[in-house]
Parts: C-alpha cells; sequence; structure tokens
C-alpha cells in the first residue's frame, strides 16, 4: 500500500525546474504531498534571498496544475538536530513518508522512526538554487530553470534586484 502523505523538505531558493521534476515523481507515489519549506526564518540574505510567504507563493503557483494536494508549510531553522523532526512534525500536517538527499535530513528521519525515500537529482549542474541564482545575479539564463510561475512571482517581487544587493 502506498503512503498516504509525504512530506518534501527543501529551501526552495527559488523553486526550479528539478524541484518541479521531483514532485512529478513523488505523486505517483503518494495522495498528498507537504512541501517544508526549511529556513522558513531567513530571507534578504544571498544564500536565502526569498521569503517563506514567496517560496509559498512560487510553489503553489508552480504545482497548482497537479492533481495531487499539495501544501506547503514554513519550517524555521531550529539548530538542535536531536528535536529537529519533531518540530517538522509539529508544523506540518501528519506524513508517512519523507522525501530528501540530504544526508543529515535523511539520518534525522530515519532515527526518529519515519520511512525516507531518496529522489532522483535532475540536471544538478544547472538546475540546484545557488547557480539559479547565480545567473540572476550575472544576467545569465536563469528563466529557463525555473517554471513560467515562478519567474513570474520574482518578476513581480523585484528579486533580481534584491538578490544583487544582498549579494
Amino acid at each position: 500500500m502506498n503512503p498516504t502523505r509525504g512530506i518534501l523538505i527543501g529551501r526552495f531558493q527559488p523553486f526550479h525546474g528539478g524541484h518541479v521534476r521531483v514532485v512529478e515523481n513523488i505523486v505517483d507515489e503518494i495522495d498528498e504531498l507537504v512541501v517544508g519549506i526549511g529556513s522558513a526564518d531567513a530571507s534578504h540574505e544571498p544564500r536565502n534571498p526569498f521569503t517563506a510567504g514567496e517560496r509559498i507563493t512560487m510553489i503553489h503557483q508552480a504545482l497548482e496544475a497537479y492533481e495531487t494536494r499539495t501544501y506547503a508549510v514554513p519550517i524555521e531553522d531550529l539548530d538542535r538536530n536531536s528535536v529537529w523532526v519533531s518540530h517538522v512534525q509539529s508544523m506540518s500536517p501528519r506524513f508517512d513518508v519523507a522525501y530528501s538527499n540530504n544526508p543529515l535530513v535523511v539520518r534525522l528521519f530515519e532515527e526518529a522512526g519515519v520511512e525516507v525515500r531518496q529522489t532522483d537529482m535532475f540536471d544538478r549542474d544547472q538546475l540546484k538554487g545557488s547557480e539559479i541564482r547565480r545567473q540572476m545575479r550575472e544576467d545569465g539564463d536563469w528563466q529557463a530553470s525555473v517554471p513560467e510561475s515562478v519567474v513570474a512571482v520574482i518578476d513581480e517581487i523585484d528579486g533580481i534586484e534584491r538578490i544583487r544587493s544582498v549579494a
């Protein structure tokens, strides 16, 4: 029997084509997906330029075409690994399986007795947040790496100027 609800944890700075491909694979396995927005308390800095609300908007608009019900929930950083999973569980709807490729996240969920599934990685040379943010700073072709709906959100919030000013 497939799990009913899964959680995918990431910072999504910004939500990009690789994230979309991961979600496309996950939604075949579950009925509902919680998208846990890590470092939700961080914004306006080079590694985390977008706010949790902006990332929720990006994710919601990028995933609204999928039939799988999705929830985007902010997860603030908690610098105590021993209680991190219970913190995530307290901030999100109940979930049956966690999806992550981050070795620490995998270990913490496994130690807490949560089933963990790793996902395929897609075109990691181009589809990673740090590369996309670099392209944004340097007038590169970052738009090709994110859904059109995310481009619209970044344009609406003047995200390119923010990334350049906080760099």
